[in-house]
C-alpha cells in the first residue's frame, strides 16, 4: 500500500536558464594567476571587464569622466602623445592594469611610448610580456620594454583588479532591470487588458462594432480613444480590466536608483558631474564645490599613480597642468 502511494506521488521540479559566470559572487574567489607555460593568466578575464564597461550608463560615464579629466590636464611629451596617454588611462580604470611599450628606434633608444592593450597583454617571468590575440600568433616583448601599472590586489601581485568590483552585482542588476523592462515593452505585456461587456442594452451588432473598432486601433496610429453611447445602460456594464502588473513600474525605478548609487559610490564620482537628476528639492549642492573636491582628491590621486611612468623612464614624460579650483560664487 505504501509502495502504491509512493508511486502515485507527484514530484515537481523546475529547470532554470543557464547562469552566467559573471553573475556569481564566487568569481572574485578565483584569484590565482595560473602559469600556462609562457605567461600568467589574469585572475579575471579582461574581456569580461571590457563587456561590463557597457553594462551601465553610470558605470561607463564615471570611468570616462575620470579619463577625460586626466587627459585634459595632461601635457603631451615628444615620447607620449595625448592619444596614447588616454588609452593608457582608460585601460587602467577599466582593467586595473595598463601597459606602455617602449618602442625603440634604430639606435636602440626610445622612439616613443605606445599603449599596449590590456585586454591582450599578458605577464610572464623575468620582465617579459606577451601580446596575445585570438587569430594571430602571440608576440613576445623584449624584457624591460613594457611598463605595467597595477591597481594592487591583496590576493596576488602579478595583476591588478579594478576598484569597482565591489559594485559588480549592482552593476549587473542595473543592466538586468533595464533589459527586463525593455523586453516587457517589446512583448506588449504593458498594453494587455480584458474588455468586459455585460451590458444587456447592447445587441450583437453593437458588440461587433466595438470589436471592429478595437481591431482597427492596433498598429500605426494606435492609442486612439473609443466612444460608447449606451442609452439606459447599467453601471459597470462595460469594464476595462488591466492584466499587466502596474506595481512593477515603481520597483523598476527603485532598483535603478539603488544600483546607480552603489555604482557611483564605487567610483566616488559626484552625481552632479554625471548629469544625474536630483530626486529632492534640495538637490546635490554646488556643482563647483563637488568638482573641485573630486579633481583634487580623486583625480589628484590618479595623477600621482600616472607619474610612476617617470620612474620607469628616468625622465619626466608624464606631466600635468596644475588644477585651478573654481573661485567661490559671489554672495548676493
Amino acid at each position: 500500500m505504501n509502495d502504491m502511494a509512493t508511486s502515485r506521488s507527484v514530484t515537481a521540479f523546475a529547470l532554470d536558464d543557464a547562469v552566467s559566470v559573471i553573475n556569481r559572487r564566487e568569481l572574485l574567489g578565483y584569484v590565482e594567476c595560473w602559469w600556462n607555460g609562457r605567461w600568467y593568466e589574469p585572475p579575471i578575464s579582461p574581456k569580461t571587464l571590457a563587456q561590463m564597461l557597457q553594462a551601465s550608463a553610470h558605470h561607463g560615464s564615471a570611468i570616462r569622466a575620470k579619463r577625460n579629466l586626466l587627459v585634459r590636464d595632461f601635457i603631451p611629451h615628444e615620447l607620449l602623445s595625448r592619444d596614447e596617454f588616454g588609452k593608457f588611462v582608460l585601460d587602467f580604470l577599466v582593467m586595473g592594469n595598463a601597459y606602455l611599450e617602449d618602442v625603440p628606434n634604430i639606435a636602440g633608444r626610445t622612439a616613443r611610448l605606445k599603449n599596449s592593450l590590456a585586454i591582450n597583454t599578458r605577464r610572464a617571468r623575468d620582465g617579459v610580456y606577451w601580446f596575445v590575440e585570438k587569430y594571430h600568433a602571440p608576440h613576445r616583448f623584449e624584457a624591460g620594454r613594457i611598463f605595467h601599472l597595477i591597481e594592487h590586489d591583496v590576493s596576488q601581485e602579478l595583476y591588478g583588479k579594478p576598484e569597482y568590483l565591489s559594485a559588480m552585482q549592482s552593476l549587473l542588476l542595473n543592466e538586468n532591470a533595464t533589459l527586463f523592462r525593455r523586453r516587457y515593452y517589446l512583448n506588449g505585456a504593458h498594453a494587455g487588458f480584458v474588455f468586459y461587456l455585460s451590458e444587456t442594452a447592447m445587441d450583437d451588432a453593437d458588440v461587433n462594432a466595438i470589436r471592429e473598432s478595437l481591431r482597427e486601433a492596433r498598429g500605426q496610429g494606435n492609442f486612439r480613444n473609443l466612444f460608447l453611447h449606451v442609452p439606459n445602460g447599467k453601471k459597470d456594464g462595460v469594464q476595462i480590466i488591466p492584466i499587466s502588473e502596474v506595481a512593477a513600474k515603481d520597483e523598476f525605478f527603485n532598483i535603478k536608483n539603488v544600483t546607480r548609487d552603489d555604482i557611483l559610490a564605487s567610483h566616488r564620482v559626484p552625481p552632479q558631474l554625471l548629469g544625474v537628476v536630483p530626486q529632492t528639492n534640495g538637490g546635490f549642492g554646488d556643482v563647483r564645490t563637488a568638482r573641485d573636491d573630486f579633481a583634487i582628491n580623486e583625480i589628484g590621486a590618479l595623477k600621482a599613480r600616472m607619474l610612476e611612468v617617470n620612474d620607469w623612464q628616468g625622465r619626466e614624460v608624464v606631466r600635468f597642468a596644475e588644477y585651478q579650483p573654481t573661485s567661490p560664487a559671489p554672495v548676493k
